[in-house]
């Protein structure tokens, strides 16, 4: 399956390719995972796939493994980063949702008790 094209203004193409700074974690073949800029935890590390996919829906539909590849860096991450006491994954899919940049991302979060129900 060949790449959707990198939209100019995405921001988190920019970084894949990058043209913008960010504090990597893990860069992989498929994935690269680096700290949010406005952390909502402790550690808050976004998981974001190399190739633009606007959302999770999106991703799923035209490439699942590629889904697969950001839970398992997700996991990478959290072992690395020790969240031995657990840790949450969030895609926020479309505005609605809080969506704020329109590229596939996983937030990984923990270092501190999260509550439930979430928000």
């Amino acid at each position: 399956m060949t790449a959707p094209e990198r939209p100019d203004d995405c921001l988190f193409c920019r970084i894949v390719a990058g043209d913008v700074p960010a504090e990597i974690v893990l860069a992989g073949e498929t994935t690269v995972a680096f700290r949010d800029l406005n952390p909502q935890a402790p550690t808050h590390v976004l998981v974001i796939p190399r190739s633009h996919y606007e959302n999770a829906a999106d991703l799923a539909s035209h490439d699942s493994s590629g889904l697969a590849d950001m839970f398992t860096t997700a996991a990478q991450v959290a072992e690395r980063e020790g969240l031995t006491g657990g840790y949450r994954t969030v895609f926020n899919t479309g505005a609605g949702a809080g969506q704020t940049v329109f590229h596939a991302h996983l937030h990984v979060l923990g270092g501190r008790p999260l509550g439930w129900p979430p928000g």
